[in-house]
């Protein structure tokens, strides 16, 4: 896929997102959280090569911009969108999947105590609430949301909604695992 074909559809990802997008031009002038991603692809794409010093750079001064830190190692999935995006961290091993909306204040964060892979995975379609913090080597299911300022520390399934400090899962409204409420428990990892 092009560099144009992804903006096309990022732009059209936020308008999908966004009741507030009036076009084309002013999401693609005015999101910030559009900015941040594309600058991250720049910065990923050095990281890939081996770089460092050059995609660090450009990730902090996309930070000074946007107020959204995304590590150059964190592998990003396609149709991300951040709104309202200022105090985003995303950390260096993070990985997030496919139609991810994330909202402000969100962390994706170590818990300073693992080497190697020590950021969550996120997979596609997950919501992540205005200052939701997700914490450590766990993994986030896909369709699954995470609620306005949760502190998530371990994984969940599919289908899950996690709220609370710690977090703790329950089958998401609407989801196969709410239909079938005796079998939610093994949906959780």
């Amino acid at each position: 896929m092009s560099p144009l074909s992804r903006v096309r559809e990022d732009i059209s990802a936020a308008r999908a997102h966004d009741p507030a997008a009036r076009g084309p031009l002013e999401v693609f002038f005015l999101y910030s959280g559009l900015h941040a991603v594309w600058w991250h692809r720049v910065s990923h794409a050095m990281w890939r090569r081996g770089m460092r010093f050059l995609p660090r750079a450009i990730s902090q001064i996309a930070r000074f911009f946007t107020g959204i830190e995304i590590h150059p190692g964190a592998t990003i999935g396609r149709r991300l969108f951040i709104d309202h995006g200022m105090g985003i961290v995303i950390g260096e091993t993070a990985e997030i999947g496919d139609d991810v909306l994330i909202y402000h204040g969100v962390t994706l964060g170590g818990t300073g105590h693992e080497s190697g892979k020590r950021h969550p995975s996120v997979g596609d379609r997950v919501v992540l609430g205005a200052g939701a913090k997700l914490l450590g080597n766990i993994e986030i299911g896909d369709d699954s949301a995470v609620g306005a300022n949760a502190v998530v520390v371990r994984s969940a399934g599919d289908w899950m909604t996690l709220t609370g400090i710690p977090a703790t899962a329950r089958a998401r409204r609407g989801s196969p695992v709410a239909e079938h409420p005796n079998t939610a428990g093994f949906y959780v990892i």
